[in-house]
């Protein structure tokens, strides 16, 4: 048998200049398939392959059928199954480092059309005023229904300096804006903290990607220095976070957990889909790679957190935080996650391209699985200055069409659980109009009237005062 690398990943959505979601490149044996080929099938498939070869109204290239075909096959299983050309897994690729080029969105499908579900800070389409929850619904004068969600990836891309123009439906807003973007290289740094006062931490992770880890590392020693002393509280900001690298929530999680802990198990049909990975070095690290979480400061597995989710809190950021509230090492803050409980594998099938194929769910360390329910927060604090129904991007994984069921049963709106404490102000419609929106200044980590944010100081502030009580 031949040898064929794997990629294992658990990510949201597209992003617009590519994918940032692997694990890493064990080598694992072609199996054999299981059951006998249907015949009858494929010589139907053969018959409408052969029709349109010698009837459509123009040629058609056989390897454009061929692509068309397993693009069908594949993204017709699940919301996250699809097939990559060669241009695609090489873009996926790339995406893992933290840099690529286009215009800095991540998105997803709605109705046919691109949904936005985060700009990402400190691109062209953040800067340009692209919000979470827009509908693109054309690409400069070529509409978008009818696109494929890695066509309209395709042309969202392009040369750093080139322009495109963006046509958006936005919610409550009667006419369609239109945007003229430049395209840019995008850098990202995944990881972004600041010391908010005395005393208190603030990390905020926007993706899981190769170097997440080790940019938290950093973090955590450059916040313990500036304070020059203990931290007494710590917030890891996970909101609007769409997911990543599976060894990258790993080592998250690591970081403020027991050595050894659970932090998510997968199951699968397959062997090589189960797995148990635990807070050790080896299921975060690469190869021959020193472990960055050894010289931690001290405290850090100690110190008092809050973690902060919503709507868009998508996949491995719902791997950390399910880890971190059965450990019951931080609280869960915000409002319920998106809910993506599966495993994506990246199959190479020849000529440079590939297939993304659901081949596991994922579980928490309890056994919870957050398929199509998402992670339910401790503390229930919805942002005053978005409309209720708008809460967390209002799209979640048990909207998307295909969505796999949860294996733990239940409907895919659990009921909130009777412990948990409704923090937003019975008022805040009204509220809402008159507080300060949360957009950051240029050049800021985080918002001084971020709702959220404070609600969660102030809830480390409390703990600190009873336990010196």
């Amino acid at each position: 048998m031949t040898q064929k690398a794997k990629l294992v990943l658990v990510g949201l959505a597209g992003i617009l200049a590519g994918a940032a979601l692997t694990l890493n490149l064990p080598a694992i044996a072609d199996k054999d398939a299981e059951t006998a080929l249907p015949v009858e099938e494929l010589r139907a498939f053969t018959d409408v392959f052969a029709r349109i070869k010698s009837d459509y109204v123009e040629p058609v290239d056989d390897k454009k059928l061929i692509a068309s075909a397993i693009n069908g096959m594949v993204s017709g299983l699940d919301p996250h199954s699809a097939y990559l050309d060669a241009e695609g897994f090489k873009d996926l690729q790339v995406g893992t480092q933290g840099e690529f080029g286009g215009l800095g969105i991540e998105v997803g499908m709605e109705d046919g059309f691109v949904k936005v579900v985060s700009p990402i800070e400190d691109t062209p389409a953040f800067k340009a005023g692209v919000k979470p929850g827009d509908l693109i619904i054309k690409l400069d004068d070529t509409p978008v229904k009818g696109m494929t969600l890695n066509d309209a990836v395709k042309r969202m891309r392009g040369k750093p300096g080139s322009p495109i123009k963006l046509t958006i439906v936005r919610k409550g807003v009667d006419k369609p804006i239109v945007l003229t973007l430049t395209r840019a290289v995008i850098k990202i740094r995944s990881v972004k903290s600041k010391l908010l006062e005395n005393g208190y931490g603030y990390v905020r992770v926007t993706q899981f990607q190769e170097h997440t880890g080790e940019l938290l590392a950093e973090a955590l020693d450059k916040l313990y220095k500036d304070n020059k002393a203990p931290l007494k509280g710590l917030i890891l900001d996970l909101r609007n976070d769409p997911g990543g690298l599976l060894n990258g929530a790993v080592a998250v999680a690591a970081a403020f957990v027991k050595p050894d802990s659970l932090v998510v198990y997968t199951d699968g049909r397959t062997e090589d889909a189960k797995m148990r990975l635990t807070a050790s070095p080896e299921n975060y690290l690469r190869p021959m790679q020193l472990d960055y979480l050894k010289g931690l400061p001290e405290g850090v597995k100690q110190v008092p957190m809050v973690v902060l989710v919503n709507g868009g809190s998508a996949s491995a950021s719902e791997i950390v935080a399910g880890a971190l509230q059965d450990d019951k090492r931080a609280v869960i803050m915000g409002t319920r996650t998106f809910g993506k409980g599966s495993v994506q594998t990246i199959l190479p099938i020849g000529n440079g391209t590939a297939i993304k194929l659901t081949t596991a769910r994922y579980f928490t360390p309890s056994g919870r699985s957050i398929q199509a329910k998402g992670i339910e927060p401790d503390i229930v604090v919805e942002d005053p200055t978005m409309p209720s129904d708008d809460q967390g991007l209002g799209i979640r994984e048990a909207d998307l069409e295909h969505h796999l069921s949860n294996p733990n049963g239940g409907d895919s709106t659990p009921s909130k659980p009777s412990e948990a404490i409704k923090a937003a102000p019975a008022d805040r419609a009204p509220r809402a109009a008159s507080r300060k929106p949360t957009t950051l200044e240029p050049g800021e980590i985080v918002s001084k009237n971020d709702f959220q944010v404070n609600q969660a100081l102030n809830l480390l502030k409390g703990l600190q005062i009873l336990q010196g009580r």
